[in-house]
């Protein structure tokens, strides 16, 4: 599925050259009503610097419960994730033998919940946001009796404003200083994270609290935790130092099939709609493959949120628990002072991977949704310029998205296939939530 190619199209015309919209939504079709609005919602996260991959995972979590459950008590039946999800409380039912619109009800709600986790976007992002309110909007209330229309309305808000509330209680709500914290006293030591850039804000490691956030699935962010990396060394006999010298000696002889790895799975803050939203545009082609109607999308959107924003707690907890230095850090120091990475060293701790925890738990939702041996095509990026790649099963996908990381010089070994590991413990989680009768 090819993304929209700017949200200023959009906002100056929603028509078929932008991509939008190119059927009507009447026919009561909450399929394409969640089609249209996450094919938005990948865009405002490309384009909202503070959409970093655990900022980002959060509000693709609340979205697709949101759009779970404004479904639930519908023709397509779904059970309520209130009480097997963390303190989510009984959401307001609907009204027994009164007529609902399932499209107009969806619309509703995703109305609300784009508005509250992406109000921080700019200019031409709200104005995407208010074109594809009114332009959808219009179409959906087309021939609907006004009391249907205004009960369907009511509903989907309800539904959302009750977890939007819920949202604003879990630690994360609030994002201050683009996520760096105003001060922050590095651990001693040269095993421990150091700065790898001169960006005065990057001097502070990016959401250093975020493994405390409440989760979702998770129990809390240590559940799926690891063991301690290797130990650090500096001797050339050390398993420490030769996890540092393979990083090295791989950038330093990429074949361009590895370069490729490297750059298609690299998912920056701004330039893409960061890891979380690659993997939820692997999922969107997947279910307009299938022809899926609409609960089925809103139920694979609130278990793959649910399981990257738990990978983004899990993953943080364990990267402050143990605080590790980055490759290029140690490189510099005990091998080569000249050597730089292909890719630019995220600003946070090493152990483990996030693109390799996040990947795992996605392969692992993923391979419960459409099997375990489901080979597809991933386009994420061919508007970007970047082919496509094609892999025989989603575990393969994220085993690539991993050792990315190496090619990229970013991430030593341990922390790519402890990460995949991790992943999958947390992929568990979400895999047992009960979201269909």
């Amino acid at each position: 599925m090819r993304m929209i190619r700017s949200l200023a199209c959009l906002a100056l015309s929603l028509t078929l050259t932008c991509g939008l919209l190119a059927a009507p939504a009447r026919a009561g079709d909450p399929a394409e009503v969640m089609q249209q609005w996450y094919r938005l919602v990948l865009e405002l996260v490309r384009h909202t610097a503070t959409y970093s991959p655990p900022v980002a995972a959060r509000a693709f979590a609340y979205t697709g419960i949101i759009a779970h459950e404004a479904q639930v008590g519908g023709p397509g039946g779904g059970v309520t994730l209130a009480g097997q999800v963390n303190e989510l409380t009984a959401l307001p039912a609907r009204d027994p033998g009164l007529a609902y619109d399932e499209a107009i009800v969806l619309n509703a709600a995703l109305t609300e919940a784009v508005d509250a986790f992406f109000f921080n976007t700019g200019p031409t992002g709200q104005r995407a946001m208010e074109a594809m309110d009114k332009a959808l909007s219009a179409q959906l209330a087309e021939g609907v009796d006004p009391q249907v229309l205004r009960r369907s309305v009511d509903h989907g808000q309800a539904v959302a404003r009750h977890i939007i509330a819920w949202s604003d209680g879990d630690g994360g709500a609030v994002i201050d200083n683009m996520g760096f914290p105003e001060t922050w006293v590095l651990t001693p030591g040269p095993a421990h994270w150091v700065p790898t850039s001169t960006v005065a804000l990057q001097q502070k490691p990016l959401l250093p609290y975020w493994g405390n956030l409440r989760p979702f699935a998770l129990p809390d962010g240590a559940t799926c935790g690891l063991p301690p990396p290797p130990d650090y060394s500096e001797d050339p006999g050390s398993d420490f130092y030769r996890e540092a010298k393979e990083v090295y000696d791989a950038v330093n002889a990429l074949t361009p099939e590895q370069t490729a790895i490297a750059r298609f799975w690299s998912d920056d803050p701004m330039l893409s709609p960061t890891p979380p939203g690659h993997w939820i545009s692997i999922a969107m082609t997947e279910l307009q493959i299938e022809g899926a109607d609409g609960p089925r999308w809103g139920a694979v959107m609130a278990r793959l949120g649910i399981t990257l924003a738990d990978s983004f707690i899990g993953c943080w907890h364990t990267k402050f628990e143990y605080d590790l230095v980055r490759p290029v850090t140690y490189i510099n120091r005990v091998i080569d002072p000249n050597w730089q990475p292909i890719l630019i060293t995220p600003p946070f701790p090493e152990y483990p991977s996030g693109h390799s925890t996040q990947s795992g738990a996605a392969a692992e939702v993923l391979a419960a949704v459409f099997g375990a041996d489901h080979a597809f095509v991933d386009g994420t990026h061919l508007d970007d310029g970047i082919p496509e790649r094609a892999f025989a099963s989603f575990q393969a996908a994220a085993e690539e998205a991993a050792i990315s990381r190496l090619y990229g010089g970013i991430h030593f070994r341990a922390a790519i296939e402890r990460g995949l590991t991790q992943g999958a413990c947390i992929g568990a989680y979400a895999v047992a939530l009960r979201m269909s009768e």
